[in-house]
């Protein structure tokens, strides 16, 4: 069996932060230009795990922008982390093992791991980070890691935020195959900062917001890539891939997202309590409402798929960053924590829309490239 990649030999993260378990792809030639990898997708000739985009890197002005977002959201951040954490201490006990979904969880599953180290200093909160691929499923070498060194029971699965819940989904499907095949059975109840799209039950808040980490790419993640599942460089008994971008450390500001939003744990350690009490009080039973809303936009914008609509904040600037954007739609035309959408959107020539009914503050919609 394949072991555990850290830093600093793969990833900026201190190797106690956590253990990837992925398979380094850092010599594979795998990027291709946005336009052409689109085509290649739509066309169903290329999956989208196979290959990588070219690494988004932006300009100063927008590197000014992350710092400011980070600032403003800080607290924010934290509170929602230190939230989702203690609501799983409350009804998963004290062993915990995180494993997050690379690459969007990998810094939220850092800071619950650095919340419940400084909540509980005398437990182990071992992190590792694993691939999930959408139509693909979740890496079942990794799970097989993990139920060798873990019990199953203490096994949570982290990601960033939800969309319109196709992640969740996916999760779901992957650990019942996974089961049903023999494997021991793991809990598939996805624990997120934010779930806008009501897709899961344990989360820090439902509010769609920035978190500060959806800004940018490796160089907020670690300096790794987005995973690869291809099967010219993955065989049976491989991890998942992904690449490491040591050639961006200049820019990489990973250890600053992680510092800052940590540092305000003090500040908003006395509202957590009465946060998580809100939760558990609440019906927290998924509605998929967040699907609903998105079905219906893209009927009303004649968009063949749902894959090519992307809402809430996050994924909206992943639609700028990597994908071919067609247009953006804004529920508030001025909204403070759309100014990076703005900024990128006119960087790429792309139309930003005001929908005011719109279920989440904004949507990217993919460019459907065949047409």
């Amino acid at each position: 069996m394949p072991v555990p990649l850290h830093g600093p030999e793969f990833g900026s993260y201190p190797a106690e932060e956590v253990s990837w378990l992925l398979k380094d792809l850092s010599g594979a030639d795998l990027e291709a230009g946005l336009a052409e990898r689109e085509r290649q997708i739509q066309a169903g000739k290329a999956h989208y795990a196979e290959s990588l985009p070219i690494e988004y890197q932006p300009d100063a002005p927008y590197r000014a922008l992350f710092e400011e977002v980070l600032a403003v959201s800080a607290e924010r951040l934290a509170l929602a982390v230190a939230t989702v954490s203690e609501l799983l201490l409350a009804e998963r006990g004290a062993d915990l093992v995180l494993v997050s979904l690379a690459r969007a969880g990998t810094p939220i599953g850092i800071l619950m791991r650095r919340w419940l180290l400084a909540r509980r200093p005398d437990h182990t909160v071992p992190h590792y980070a694993v691939s999930i691929v959408r139509d693909r499923g979740i890496d079942t070498v990794a799970l097989d890691y993990l139920a060798e060194h873990h019990d199953p029971a203490s096994i949570v699965f982290v990601d960033g935020w939800t969309g319109k819940g196709a992640i969740a989904r996916e999760l779901t499907a992957a650990l019942d195959a996974y089961h049903a095949a023999g494997g021991p059975r793991f809990d598939d109840d996805l624990a997120v900062l934010a779930d806008p799209g009501h897709c899961v039950r344990t989360y820090g808040t439902r509010d769609d917001f920035l978190i500060a980490s959806a800004c940018l790419n490796s160089t907020v993640s670690g300096l790794i890539s987005r995973t690869v599942l291809n099967q010219t460089l993955i065989g049976p008994g491989d991890f998942h891939g992904a690449k490491f971008y040591r050639e961006l450390a200049d820019a990489d500001v990973s250890g600053r997202l992680l510092d800052t939003v940590s540092g305000a744990f003090d500040a908003v350690r006395d509202r957590v309590a009465a946060e998580v009490a809100a939760i558990r009080a609440s019906d927290r039973t998924p509605t998929w409402t967040g699907w609903a809303s998105v079905e219906k936009v893209r009927a009303q914008y004649g968009i063949a798929s749902v894959n090519y609509v992307k809402p809430g904040v996050g994924e909206t600037t992943r639609v700028l960053l990597r994908r071919v954007p067609w247009r953006v739609l804004v529920r508030e035309a001025d909204a403070p924590e759309h100014a990076h959408i703005r900024m990128l959107a006119a960087a790429r020539g792309v139309p930003v829309e005001v929908v005011e009914d719109l279920a989440y503050s904004c949507m990217g919609l993919i460019k459907d490239v065949q047409r």
